[in-house]
Order: structure tokens, then C-alpha cells, then sequence
């Protein structure tokens, strides 16, 4: 690997193929659900599961499957609900707009049109509907009535996947026994695994050192694990 002498804060690009995701007992029913789209009741599905544990790359997933476009719940208040409701459409972060009438009312107004079009509507969101605190009573019930997909709590060997994808985001490749290292020591949240490769990616940028067990060690000792 080489050194690298500069920091640069670059973005990481986030790999979102099918052939990208990683299936695990956490998330094999989720997955078999989105590549079964075509058999959800009703035509529509929630995908729920906490920050980084995959709806994203799930979602791009099926839109690719589908070529459905994908809509942030809080970007509905301004969007062309009649021209979304012409094919099958994937909206994201839906527990979001929770209390927000006008984002609500078009998340009604795009459920309704998508499923009497007679296309199918994915909506993703960190918890399952009920948790929501929607304030439209309408839209509440009929979120509450579409099938639920859970993205569980990263496995053994999820935890261990994840980090190596978010390696892979950032372009690093770190030496064989980090990532399993790493699968041991960190708290069993995406979150944790999101934060600790970030650490790690600023400490070798930082020092041009490649990124070792040893490297790691040092990145988790300075934040207290």
C-alpha cells in the first residue's frame, strides 16, 4: 500500500449493487422480500432498520430492479406526485416527516395513486410504522397495514462485512487480520462501524502509515475501547 503523505478529505463512494450487499441471517428476509418485490400484498412494502444497517443500498437495489426513482419523504411537500405515481417509486425516510402536514399529506396522496396505477411502493425508515408519530390518521393506517421488512442488528459475520465494505467505500485496504480485529472490539452498531473506519482512515492519512492491526489498536485505544 502506499504511503500517502497528504490529507485530503475526500468522500467515500458508497458501492450500492446487488452483487455489493452482503446477506446474513440479519437481513436474509429483507433481501428475499425486495428481490420478491413482485409477490408483496398489496403491491407495497416499509423496509425498517437502524442508520447504516443497509436500506439505502436495499432501496437502490430494488429501484434498480424496478426503475423506480428514489424520493426523500421530506422532498414529497414539492415533488410531482401525479408524474411519481406513474411507475413504481421507493421513498426514503419516511418517519421523518412526522408531524410536517404538507410531507404527510403527499406521502398519502403518492400511496394512494402509486397502488390504484397498479405499481408498487417501497418506503424506508429507521422503525416500524407504528413508531412513527405520523399525525395524519389516514396515512398512519394505511402505513401501518403494508407489509414490514427489519434489517436486524449486525451478526458476526454482518459486523465483519460492513466494515469491510466501508473500506472498500473509502479505497483502503487494510491488512488481513484488522477487519476481524476490529469485528471483535468495536460496539455491535453500524454506527460504531462507520465511525471507527472514519478514525482510521484520518489516522493513516494523517501519518501515512498503512492501515494494521497495530494502527487500529491505537485508533481504538484514543477513543476509550
Amino acid at each position: 500500500m502506499t504511503s500517502r503523505q497528504l490529507v485530503f478529505d475526500l468522500p467515500a463512494r458508497t458501492a450500492l449493487g446487488r452483487e455489493d450487499f452482503f446477506v446474513s441471517p440479519a437481513n436474509a428476509q429483507a433481501v428475499a422480500l425486495i428481490e420478491g418485490w413482485r409477490d408483496w400484498p398489496a403491491r407495497k412494502l416499509v423496509l425498517a432498520g437502524p442508520r447504516g444497517a443497509g436500506k439505502t443500498h436495499l432501496v437502490h437495489v430494488w429501484a434498480a430492479l424496478t426503475g423506480a426513482p428514489i424520493v426523500a419523504a421530506g422532498d414529497l411537500g414539492g415533488a410531482d406526485i401525479d408524474a411519481l405515481a406513474a411507475g413504481p417509486v421507493a421513498v426514503e425516510d419516511a418517519d421523518g416527516i412526522a408531524g410536517h402536514a404538507e410531507a404527510e399529506a403527499a406521502l398519502f396522496h403518492l400511496h394512494n395513486l402509486v397502488l390504484a396505477e397498479g405499481h408498487a411502493l417501497l418506503v424506508s425508515a429507521a422503525a416500524p410504522p407504528r413508531h412513527w408519530g405520523l399525525a395524519l390518521p389516514d396515512l398512519a393506517s394505511r402505513m401501518e397495514a403494508m407489509l414490514l421488512a427489519r434489517l436486524g442488528p449486525p451478526d458476526d459475520a454482518l459486523l465483519a462485512a460492513v466494515l469491510a465494505k466501508l473500506f472498500a467505500d473509502r479505497q483502503l485496504a487494510p491488512a488481513p487480520d484488522c477487519v476481524p480485529y476490529l469485528a471483535r472490539r468495536i460496539e455491535r452498531t453500524f454506527d460504531a462501524a462507520r465511525a471507527t473506519v472514519a478514525a482510521i482512515d484520518a489516522r493513516a492519512l494523517a501519518t501515512g502509515r498503512a492501515i494494521t492491526r497495530q494502527l487500529a489498536a491505537e485508533v481504538l485505544d484514543n477513543r476509550g475501547h
